[in-house]
């Protein structure tokens, strides 16, 4: 922020607009890759996150820093449908098919627990723009290899895309972040409720629409079935729990505990680490119990580690606690993502 001197609405803008962006255009883009090819998606959408990580690092001005993190929302938005989607055609026997996804996660997990120390690492002594810097090899060698290795995948019955099912489900996911965004900082006001009701209202007219035409972009049937819910449900509860953990860490370990970034990335490596163990593991665990049992199992595992992290203060507290946590939630994601994609129809 000393660097390009923004005003407080547009630092909340550049810390914002990613998941703004992301969230508005999950759904959008897993249709997309159905009609245009999954792979072909994921590769556009690579090239795009390697053009808007070099405008992030070259910007000078806080507005191009928020029109190239909202240029990274939407390329970030193609890389998880399009990859889950092609795991889901590449690997037809379960147990191969849970052991991608666990290292789909594993790799997650990974770039999460690396993010941080190489993150900190590049502030306390480069210029801030390195870390976008980090994206661009990546994305390349995505570029590269993706045509090489991935087949490609779409859905012949596709049909067309619906325009008025895409602008409804990005303004009813934007106006309900936003309005929930709103309320937890200023409380229950004026922006924060018109901004949840005319979410709410949106959402219904996209749900209403999306039982009333040929080729939705969201298949309603999918929620006849009931492991598709509880799945949903189960992973919905661990992803928010998790960010919401995430974010009090990052902003716990530098303003309260004083860490820098570099310390602070080094103290939530045991939790990232123990996460990539779990999620490796889940296979075999899927192998012995039901999936039910093992999503229960890891959600009571969760809910203890966050005790534990409320009953203390420090390091001492906190460490162990998020390594209870994330060997508790990686079965969560890993089995919960293989129920729910299993649920679609090929």
């Amino acid at each position: 922020s000393r660097g390009l001197q923004p005003s407080s609405a547009q630092l909340l803008w550049i810390l914002d607009i990613y998941g703004f962006f992301v969230a508005g255009f999950l759904i959008t883009m897993g249709t997309l890759g159905d009609r245009i090819g999954r792979r072909r998606l994921l590769l556009i959408g690579a090239a795009l996150f390697a053009f808007a990580s070099v405008l992030a690092a070259l910007a000078d001005t806080a507005a191009l820093l928020i029109a190239a993190r909202a240029l990274l929302g939407l390329a970030g938005a193609t890389i998880a449908p399009s990859t889950m989607a092609l795991i889901r055609n590449m690997f037809h026997d379960p147990r191969q098919r849970q052991f991608a996804i666990g290292v789909w996660i594993a790799a997650f997990s990974l770039g999460s627990a690396i993010g941080p120390l190489v993150g900190g690492v590049l502030l306390e002594f480069f210029h801030w723009g390195a870390v976008f810097w980090l994206n661009v090899p990546v994305m390349l060698l995505t570029l590269a290899l993706g045509p090489r290795f991935l087949p490609e995948y779409r859905d012949p019955d596709a049909g067309h895309l619906d325009l008025a099912s895409v602008l409804l489900s990005l303004a009813a996911v934007l106006l309900t972040i936003y309005g929930l965004k709103q309320l937890a900082e200023h409380g229950a006001g004026l922006a924060s409720m018109a901004a949840l009701l005319a979410g709410l209202a949106v959402g219904a007219l996209f749900l209403r629409r999306q039982g009333h035409i040929a080729y939705p972009l969201l298949d309603l049937r999918l929620f006849a079935h009931a492991p598709f819910r509880a799945a949903l449900a189960a992973y919905a509860l661990a992803a928010l729990a998790m960010f919401g953990v995430y974010i009090f860490m990052t902003q716990y370990l530098q303003l309260v505990l004083g860490l820098s970034p570099l310390q602070a990335g080094l103290a939530t490596l045991p939790w990232s680490l123990c996460f990539v163990i779990g999620s490796l593991l889940s296979p075999q665990l899927a192998a012995r119990w039901p999936a039910a049992r093992i999503l229960v199992v890891g959600l009571s595992a969760a809910a203890f580690g966050f005790a534990v992290l409320g009953l203390g203060q420090g390091l001492w507290w906190l460490v162990p606690a998020t390594i209870v946590m994330g060997l508790g939630l990686a079965p969560v994601f890993t089995i919960g993502n293989e129920i729910i994609i299993t649920s679609a129809p090929s």
